[in-house]
């Protein structure tokens, strides 16, 4: 059975004392109850990594880990500004955002690229959140299903089986920041193809793979996404800058 897992992506957002009164907030309202089997962290950006660290281990809370926006492709050396796989993991960071569409649009990110930082994320025991989805002209044109199996085949190619022990996240570009949200039925649509593709090419992997759904997920809409047989919780936005939002989805 695979949990559902919630990851909130704060962005370039955020700031020492509001990421202070975040976690505090979300921590106090995890421990009065939060559904079994479920998994949740928050992806501050860099600079907050190591405060947001130390505030979660404080929380004492064994479903709530903290994961990173981007890393190297890189073990060490002479890259400027880059951040490795191995500084992620003495931060206690649990997961990676790895592909993120506005990675992909604005730092001319590619699969090739994007694969061999998941290969590092894994080579330090953190799990990478690998980020796949449409445009809106891709959509509109019908090769949806297509961009999308070809972003998952260059991840099979160079990952294998490591796959199993990675998140994949399917989120439409035509619904990131838009306020715009796919309906529930055609996210498991094209998590299902996801899903499909993944046992193709080993069917163990495609059981084991959770498949978030990232865009413009809400309270008002997280259930009804939640309640879908191939997604497996969400890559939040947005929305996980309240803390009350955010603990609203997690208990959804």
């Amino acid at each position: 059975m695979r949990p559902l897992i919630v990851i909130g992506n704060w962005k370039m957002n955020g700031s020492l004392a509001s990421n202070e009164r975040w976690i505090k907030a979300v921590c106090k309202g995890m421990e009065q109850g939060m559904p079994a089997g479920r998994q949740f962290a928050v992806c501050p950006s860099t600079p907050y990594l190591a405060q947001c660290s130390a505030l979660i281990q404080k929380c004492s809370l064994a479903f709530m880990s903290l994961g990173a926006q981007d890393v190297s492709p890189h073990v060490s050396g002479a890259y400027t500004g880059e951040v490795s796989a191995s500084m992620l993991k003495e931060l206690a960071c649990s997961y990676v955002i790895v592909g993120h569409s506005e990675r992909r649009q604005m730092h001319h990110e590619t699969d090739e690229l994007i694969a061999e930082k998941a290969l590092q994320a894994l080579d330090h025991g953190i799990t990478p959140v690998i980020c796949v989805g449409e445009s809106f002209d891709e959509r509109n044109s019908g090769r949806a299903v297509e961009v999308v199996r070809s972003q998952i085949a260059k991840q099979v190619t160079v990952l294998q089986d490591r796959l199993a022990d990675c998140l994949i996240a399917y989120e439409p570009l035509w619904a990131i920041g838009t306020g715009k949200v796919a309906s529930a039925e055609l996210a498991q649509d094209m998590h299902r193809a996801i899903r499909l593709q993944l046992a193709e090419f080993d069917e163990d992997v495609a059981s084991h793979v959770g498949i978030l759904y990232g865009g413009s997920v809400k309270p008002d809409n997280a259930v009804e996404l939640f309640a879908m047989p191939d997604i497996d919780g969400g890559l939040i936005g947005g929305a996980s800058l309240s803390p009350q939002d955010f603990l609203a989805i997690c208990q959804a």
